[in-house]
């Protein structure tokens, strides 16, 4: 297919160079003039130098657009009063995706919880059935890093509530909002605002396109009645898909929300023209995503699941609800508004471990409600874990690493906290 030159011999201020920052400058700068800005200059290896702008020399640049990562904080980054005087030159990645390749279709996930592996699910459902289709957004590579795309290539795009926030133009012909639960308010500043972001999904949407959500979502409900959305939306409510859970034979999708996640793919299936089979084969197939629900050891007595990518509370709720005997190991930096929603009944079930840099504010959600004991780090948890499993019968134990917080006070990210788990892990089952 070849790409449109919608952008060409325009100014850009390419403002943040991780990934989507340097992907976004690869895609644009043979036809185009761009600058590069970065709070941590250390960011822009060296031989960007000649491409890097100078803070005092923004206001005599007039810069077409400003190419904003999705990481950055408006009001807290060092540009914050330059980008809000110049709010409307603001796009992002996935808006230059758009405007270059607007006929090429996308299938569009966010939500709270799940969308990862809601994302790759749906990736593999489409590569069983033969298609050309490609993994991106907040999962896998920048999507401007994709080549050799065809008329009929699709996209399944991961997308956050931090990439949507900013994006201007994006279109999506299908948009799936999964869960919404609170998170990221230390950004949006509050549940409403952080709703608002993952709702452009459908806002942005024309007559001819689908948006999916949870049945019953009256936030989503009364955005869509508000704002008189145009595309066709299903309301999915997963017990009409109840019959196919017997069909399912993966643990993954054994507990209520995995399920309630796949069965967006069972309602979308017939607008992709889906096999149920073939639905149901890649389920039963899946293998959990690295540090997502992913049971690492299993055995009569002792289960040992990696959470790692936890960051809130209510992404480790539905372990909370699906298991007895909890071992709950938590903790790191905490979410602002953070609150546990778990019935009286599963308190009994719990014994939580808590470490890390917020070890107050968790301590005090649990106070009164699941007992815990204070952990100096992550491997003193363990210590007391595994000296509490001893002498506790043949009843089986769920040893539960989901931090329900941001891992940055500790590790580089949820990844590399994982993999720190699950090598000190090794080491205690050794022993």
């Amino acid at each position: 297919m070849q790409k449109e030159t919608i952008f060409y011999k325009k100014n850009f201020l390419i403002y943040g160079f991780g990934k989507s920052g340097y992907a976004s400058y690869k895609f644009l700068y043979k036809k185009n003039n761009c600058k590069i800005f970065d709070d941590n200059k250390g960011n822009i290896p060296s031989k960007y130098n000649n491409k890097i702008i100078n803070y005092r020399h923004l206001k005599k640049n007039n810069f077409d657009y400003i190419v904003l990562s999705p990481g950055i904080d408006i009001k807290k980054c060092r540009l914050s009063n330059y980008l809000k005087k110049n709010r409307t030159k603001i796009i992002t990645e996935l808006d230059i995706f758009y405007l270059n390749y607007p006929t090429i279709k996308k299938i569009t996930i966010t939500g709270t919880n799940g969308k990862s592996t809601t994302s790759k699910l749906l990736y593999d459902v489409l590569k069983e059935h033969g298609k050309d289709v490609r993994l991106t957004g907040n999962i896998g590579s920048p999507i401007l890093f994709e080549k050799n795309i065809k008329n009929k290539t699709l996209f399944v795009i991961e997308a956050s509530s931090y990439q949507l926030e900013y994006s201007k133009f994006f279109k999506s012909e299908y948009s799936l909002i999964l869960n919404l639960s609170p998170d990221h308010l230390e950004r949006h500043g509050n549940f409403k605002n952080y709703i608002k972001a993952k709702f452009k999904l459908i806002k942005n949407q024309s007559k001819n396109n689908y948006a999916f959500i949870e049945k019953k979502n009256f936030l989503l409900e009364n955005l869509i009645k508000k704002n008189k959305s145009k595309s066709k939306i299903y309301r999915v409510n997963y017990q009409k898909f109840q019959k196919y859970y017997k069909l399912i034979i993966n643990d993954y999708f054994k507990n209520i929300p995995n399920f309630k996640n796949l069965s967006f793919i069972f309602a979308i299936s017939k607008n992709l023209k889906l096999s149920l089979k073939k639905i149901i084969d890649v389920a039963n197939k899946f293998k959990q995503l690295d540090f997502r629900q992913q049971i690492i050891y299993q055995s009569k007595k002792l289960i040992i699941i990696n959470d790692s990518k936890s960051t809130s509370l209510s992404s480790t709720l539905p372990l909370l609800q699906s298991f007895n005997n909890i071992y709950w190991i938590l903790g790191g930096i905490a979410k602002k508004g953070d609150l546990l929603k778990l019935k009286k009944e599963n308190y009994k079930k719990i014994k939580a471990y808590i470490y890390g840099k917020d070890k107050l504010f968790f301590s005090k959600i649990l106070s009164s409600k699941i007992k815990f004991k204070i952990s100096k780090n992550l491997n003193h948890a363990l210590l007391q874990i595994f000296k509490d499993l001893k002498n506790k019968g043949d009843q089986k134990k769920i040893l539960l690493f989901s931090p329900s917080a941001a891992s940055f006070d500790q590790f580089k990210n949820f990844e590399d906290r994982g993999k720190y788990f699950n090598k000190i892990i090794k080491q205690f089952l050794k022993k």
